[in-house]
């Protein structure tokens, strides 16, 4: 995509985020699969007395609260960044507009930093204190995250400069292989004698980040704990280690530290919520955790609903995981359903041929994709990303909307002003009617095929 194009999309996401203002009628955007729009500002929607009206109707109970949202985003992993730097300067600042931009973008204000390399990367596998085979650096004499300097800390500084309001957190892959056995990279666990180097080692990155002006909202201690592979950085942790590394380790050291970011737990699939539940079932351990963080490879979405039921002080949120097309609209509303308070895709930008990606894994088109002439391919998920991150605001908290028969999926959400923002998706290859009521208030929607709406209500009066 050239420029020009690259000029109307921010041009297209700025008119459909125009500030709120008083109306009569509900603003609708709509993003459909088969690109006709493209968070496209539709005719506004009358709102109407409520009456009888046939199924199916999404009703909105604005007293029935759940979460607040933290954040929506990506993630800083090492080859969206490494793609972002090989654009030219023009290019770059407007593709960091098109994610970031508060008002002519994405908004996307919450990101996931990498700590070390991931698998999608085009550099070598580091950590902050790689040593010589045999040797060992207790006392983290040699931690350094000069290699960051190259691709990660410019990309994210790119984007702050956009979004001063973006938040961040982060995820390690691998400690130093030296605190692991066996002694690499990919596979093995730490070796519970270097605990406390390691928690120093964590400490030691979010006082290296700060001093970047770069500050750490929240850690997650290991990013798919039940996931090794000797071909990237992995590592294994049982539920009952990183408990006891919490409890023992990391938690306190926070505390003597005084330290303000938050430790989120587990970092892995649906399909084990028996892991964050040895955490929190810990009185010890979980005074020290925020909340769980999940990811979608295995498992039902139902085990956040479930978890948070259990442990209703501790929060949910989506830290990893991609989804694509209208069905993964679907997903994304499923996760905000279920207690999350964020959602992060992973991966923003690899190039055409999927590069770079050193590791094992498949990847997909990203929904920015760079390619071999030096334009940037703008793919649908960009714009099914941004019904949802374009409207639901940091502080908004959802509230309960029905899912009837026949109806769309669908989120709400309500600002601290109170402006109400639905985003409803219909996965069909028809069209769908359906009807909202809230607050004795109504309207009546036509949703596209394969197609995803936002409709924003101005706050009562």
């Amino acid at each position: 995509m050239g420029r020009s194009i690259l000029a109307l999309v921010i041009l297209a996401a700025t008119a459909a985020a125009a500030p709120a203002r008083a109306v009569d009628g509900v603003r609708v955007v709509v993003s459909t699969a088969d690109g006709s729009r493209r968070l496209a500002a539709e005719p506004e929607l009358v709102i109407e007395i409520t009456r009888d009206v046939a199924e199916p109707v999404v009703r909105i109970d604005t007293a029935v609260r759940g979460q607040s949202i933290l954040g929506l985003g990506a993630s800083f992993d090492h080859a969206s960044c490494e793609n972002l730097a090989r654009l030219s300067p023009e290019r770059r600042q407007e593709v960091v507009e098109m994610l970031f931009h508060p008002e002519r973008g994405l908004g996307m204000n919450l990101m996931r930093v990498c700590i070390g390399t991931s698998d999608f990367t085009g550099v070598p596998y580091y950590t902050y204190d790689d040593m010589p085979e045999g040797k060992t650096d207790p006392e983290l004499a040699a931690f350094s995250i000069a290699a960051d300097r190259e691709h990660v800390i410019p990309a994210i500084r790119a984007a702050r400069d956009v979004n001063p309001d973006l938040v961040l957190f982060a995820s390690p892959w691998s400690p130093p292989a030296w605190m692991k056995k066996p002694e690499r990279l990919g596979g093995g666990a730490v070796e519970p004698r270097w605990y406390a180097a390691y928690a120093n080692y964590l400490l030691a990155f979010l006082r290296a980040y700060e001093a970047e002006g770069l500050p750490i909202h929240a850690l997650t201690l290991q990013n798919e704990p039940h996931m090794t592979h000797r071909g990237y950085p992995t590592t294994a942790w049982t539920a009952e280690a990183q408990r006891d590394f919490i409890r023992d380790h990391l938690g306190p050291l926070f505390e003597r530290e005084g330290v303000k970011t938050l430790i989120w737990c587990w970092d892995h699939n649906w399909n084990e919520p028996e892991f964050p539940r040895t955490i929190l079932s810990d009185p010890a351990a979980a005074k020290y955790v925020d909340g769980t963080a999940f990811h979608h490879y295995e498992g039902d979405v139902a085990a956040q609903g479930k978890l948070h039921d259990e442990f209703p002080g501790k929060h949910i949120y989506f830290t990893e995981g991609s989804t694509f097309g209208v069905s993964g609209a679907v997903t994304i509303v499923e996760i905000l359903r279920n207690w999350s308070r964020s959602y992060n895709f992973w991966v923003f930008m690899l190039d055409e041929h999927r590069r770079p990606n050193r590791g094992p894994h498949h990847a997909s088109a990203t929904c920015l994709e760079v390619l071999d002439d030096g334009s940037v391919r703008t793919n649908f998920d960009y714009f099914m990303y941004g019904q949802f991150m374009r409207h639901l605001p940091r502080g908004a908290v959802r509230v309960a909307s029905t899912v009837p028969q026949g109806g769309p999926a669908n989120v709400a959400f309500m600002d601290p002003a109170g402006r109400i923002a639905l985003v409803a998706v219909n996965p069909r290859r028809q069209p769908l009617r359906f009807h909202v009521v809230c607050g004795g208030r109504m309207i009546t929607a036509d949703l596209p095929p394969s197609g995803v709406a936002t409709y924003l209500w101005p706050a009562a009066e």
